[in-house]
């Protein structure tokens, strides 16, 4: 059972969808995400597979979270910074976590 102390351990923080280009070398349908995670930060990459709900010119501008503290990964030839949160939809596929209102870019989830 994962404690509040590990939960603690995740920076999970506020982002802005800056950009978006398609990756047509991953396995999985995904977009290349370029990410605003405010002054501390900076600015983030990230594969997000959301094709199948979301078109390119609706992403850019939304707020997104994303976990920041872990090791990037190598996806194919693009490096993903950070892991943009999701959740499953009916069809298992990716549906961003948003915040519902505006709130500060680089904002920490506690």
């Amino acid at each position: 059972m994962a404690t509040f102390e590990d939960f603690q351990k995740l920076d999970v923080r506020v982002g802005k969808i800056l950009t978006v280009e398609d990756f047509p070398e991953a396995k999985k349908p995904a977009y290349k995400l370029t990410i605003d995670l405010g002054e501390e930060i900076g600015t983030k990459r990230s594969s997000a597979q959301l094709v199948k709900n979301y078109k390119k010119e609706n992403l850019k501008g939304k707020l997104v979270l994303c976990v920041v503290n872990f090791p990037p990964r190598q996806i194919g030839p693009f490096l993903s910074e950070v892991l943009t949160l999701g959740v499953p939809d009916q069809n298992k596929e990716c549906v961003l976590i948003q915040p519902e209102q505006e709130v500060p870019i680089g904002g920490r989830l506690y």
